[in-house]
């Protein structure tokens, strides 16, 4: 059972949840991904996609805030997916340590770069946002440990696509994970990119 290899806050939350069995795709998921692997993690609405997302998150950082600059980044679509997810990261960490953030384009960038700069373990951001953030180092990756991409489709629009190409040249060792409804092609191309030697954990 990949519940019971996590770390013992993770198990205490969940059991408060009344969690007990991971999803057919979390018992394929939560494994291949703790192994370090870039990984494209494909399957169906309410697989449980953005729960293993957030537990193998959090499962990497030690469920323990470190320094000051983020380990993990998470990339969602949109402001409401981000305070979405936001909200849900909260209730996971509210017993440990962790620091999590939340940045999008319609927060002024001069905003979100003293507020990181604050002390951060994970950020929650927008591709365009992410991107203004780097541009102007307002964001240090020395210390990125995961890097997620929830709900991916929205990466084949030209513009986010760009955003992405250009978020990732920047970051030179760094574990990648990418869930997605369905494998599309353009997803595929990013394996000569940042998704090297990437692993496919696929449930229908």
């Amino acid at each position: 059972m990949p519940f019971k290899k996590l770390h013992p806050d993770i198990q205490e939350t969940l059991a408060a949840l009344e969690i007990t069995t991971p999803t057919p795709f979390q018992s394929k998921s939560i494994p291949v991904i703790k192994s370090g692997a870039n990984v494209y993690c494909i399957a169906p609405a309410a697989s449980g996609k953005t729960t293993a997302l957030i537990l193998t998150t959090l499962q990497k950082l030690k469920c323990k805030a470190v320094g000051n600059a983020p380990r993990a980044v998470v990339l969602v679509e949109n402001k409401e997916k981000a305070m979405k997810l936001y909200d849900t990261f909260l209730f996971y960490t509210k017993h440990n340590s962790l620091r999590v953030y939340v940045g999008y384009e319609e927060l002024h960038i001069d905003v979100q770069k003293s507020e990181i700069a604050m002390g951060i373990d994970i950020l929650i951001s927008t591709p365009k946002s992410m991107n203004k953030l780097f541009l102007t180092n307002g964001v240090s990756i020395a210390d990125l440990k995961i890097f997620s991409i929830d709900d991916a489709e929205f990466l084949v629009q030209q513009s986010t696509y760009k955003a992405i190409m250009s978020i990732t040249q920047s970051i030179h060792k760094c574990q990648y994970v990418l869930y997605s409804e369905k494998m599309h092609p353009m997803l595929e191309r990013f394996e000569e990119y940042f998704m090297e030697y990437s692993k496919k954990v696929a449930t229908g």
